[in-house]
């Protein structure tokens, strides 16, 4: 899972990036007239991984893991012209966008536009992202109709099908609908999977705010499909990463934080990707295997290895909870938790897996 952090000038985007990774970079960088990114790549926290290695006491556990892109912030000076194209080659890519959007007041830390007002901000930045998608299907359909006067009658179909899709899309974005809202078939989301549009993305919007509005974080309505809101302070985060364990929960048991944010935004992300993990388990290793929600046994295998998911035969499957109250996996099978699944076995979040298949 790779997730892109965007957001405008001194929203504390790269503080928000610190968080979540443990890191301590400063900020996105410039350099040679590029958009340098900071990259960190984070384990996915998983308590039953932890369980599971006490149980199994393994070679070795493996989490799953995410990737964050922190590039350097926009710029709201020129609203409507879009994403450089340096930017756009890192955050096109992603699986998902997180926007930090400011909240937090600090007169040492102007804001661009004089005033801190996080609605305005989702909303300047919602409309550079419609500007890149509307630049890319403009450019599209300039190169369609070029195509399709020159085709015989019998190669149009195709073409005019593409046209009267991104025609629709182009409408959307220019009423303010992000193309995540427009309803559209399997074929369709398959005929512009390749052009990576922005607005089609996955939305996490991270309202960063200062300690004085933990308890009540200004409200954003943000209603677009596949996308949420959580608000976090980014800067006691940041902090909070770089403690011991043990004294990261003291601080965060006087603050009244549950979790960290890295714990909240990743299962937010998940969510939002329909993301869940299943798990291996055994003396050579305890993994977390990440997979779609509604993925069937056969193609869960198949994350593991291709020759699994080629010769499969069936799998063993016992959830997560029937394993720990049973204790072992030995005991487990003499309760009768362990069931023996075929291919069109959908995989639940936290199944432990055993693939048995054909060499």
């Amino acid at each position: 899972m790779r997730i892109a952090l965007i957001g405008l000038a001194n929203s504390g985007k790269t503080t928000v990036f610190n968080a979540l990774t443990g890191s301590t970079i400063e900020t996105a960088a410039y350099s040679s007239g590029q958009i340098e990114p900071n990259l960190a790549l984070v384990k996915v926290p998983d308590e039953r991984l932890d369980v599971l290695t006490q149980m199994y006491t393994p070679r070795k556990t493996t989490y799953a893991d995410v990737q964050y892109v922190d590039v350097a912030g926009i710029s709201s000076d020129t609203p409507g012209q879009g994403l450089p194209p340096a930017l756009l080659n890192y955050i096109s890519t992603a699986d998902a966008l997180l926007h930090v959007v400011r909240a937090f007041r600090a007169e040492t830390v102007p804001h661009p536009a004089g005033t801190v007002d996080a609605a305005r901000d989702v909303a300047t930045l919602d409309l550079e992202l419609a500007f890149s998608d509307l630049g890319i299907i403009e450019r599209r359909l300039t190169r369609l109709q070029a195509e399709i006067n020159k085709m015989a009658a019998r190669d149009r179909e195709l073409r005019l099908a593409e046209r009267e899709l991104l025609e629709r899309l182009q409408a959307a974005l220019e009423n303010d609908t992000p193309i995540r809202n427009v309803a559209i078939s399997e074929d369709e989301a398959r005929m512009i999977r390749g052009y990576q549009f922005l607005t089609a993305k996955p939305m996490l919007i991270v309202v960063n705010i200062d300690e004085g509005q933990l308890n009540d974080p200004p409200p954003i309505s943000y209603s677009h499909q596949q996308s949420a809101v959580v608000a976090l302070a980014g800067q006691i985060e940041a902090e909070l990463a770089q403690l011991e364990p043990a004294d990261a929960q003291a601080f965060m048991d006087d603050l009244g934080i549950q979790q960290p944010a890295r714990n909240r935004v990743i299962s937010l992300s998940y969510d939002l990707l329909g993301l869940m993990s299943f798990l291996t388990a055994g003396q050579d290793e305890v993994r977390a295997w990440t997979i779609r929600r509604n993925t069937l046994a056969v193609e869960a295998a198949g994350a593991i290895h291709s020759d699994l998911q080629r010769g499969f035969i069936r799998a063993e499957v016992v959830a997560y909870a029937d394993l720990i109250r049973a204790g072992s996996m030995n005991e487990a099978k003499k309760q009768g938790t362990v069931r023996s699944e075929g291919k069109q076995y959908i995989v639940q979040d936290g199944d432990i897996c055993h693939f048995l298949h054909n060499t």
